[in-house]
């Protein structure tokens, strides 16, 4: 039984939702989204929340029970608050910078590298090691940090690379100097 299934989701003041069928649209202050749920899923709208059940009790059913809630809280937070992701470069001349909307990133390769964002998409740069990746769609805030992050994703003898803000590298001791 989905713990995560069976809580409604509260829906803001700014915030309207329209249900047709399978598929489900959030309005809100930052834009719509719009997601369609699998056929064993069932959403209806009660006062001020909506509620997500199952319309079988088989296996694929209660798999999807949780996930489909969680896909609908994210677009109800997504048009009301938005999501960001953060990233951090280390690294001696590794550096990152706006050009126009494109990111320009100096990241020790013969070439710089330019990430072009989606629609939806924002990417601002501050103090030149700082990214911040903004926008109302998780996924494709998530999925754009992922992208940026591989492009020199932290080394574990010295930390270089870019990473998320919060991660934490672990280290490797370095090869052992000759004996006597």
């Amino acid at each position: 039984m989905s713990r995560i299934g069976k809580k409604h989701i509260a829906i803001p003041k700014k915030v309207e939702i329209k249900i047709d069928k399978q598929k489900v649209v959030v309005k809100g202050p930052k834009g719509e989204l719009s997601q369609e749920l699998p056929s064993q899923i069932q959403i209806s709208l009660n006062n001020e929340e909506l509620v997500i059940e199952k319309r079988e009790d088989s296996r694929k059913a209660r798999q999807l029970h949780g996930l489909c809630r969680t896909l609908i809280n994210n677009l109800v937070i997504g048009v009301s608050e938005g999501f960001t992701e953060r990233l951090e470069i280390h690294g001696v001349g590794y550096r990152s910078q706006m050009e126009g909307t494109n990111l320009l990133l100096n990241m020790g390769y013969s070439h710089p590298i330019t990430i072009y964002p989606p629609k939806g998409i924002t990417i601002s740069v501050e103090k030149t090691t700082l990214i911040t990746i903004a926008g109302m769609d998780k996924e494709l805030v998530g999925q754009t940090a992922a992208n940026i992050r591989s492009t020199r994703p932290p080394e574990p003898y010295k930390g270089k690379g870019i990473r998320y803000q919060n991660e934490t590298v672990k280290r490797k001791v370095g090869k052992a100097g000759k004996g006597k």
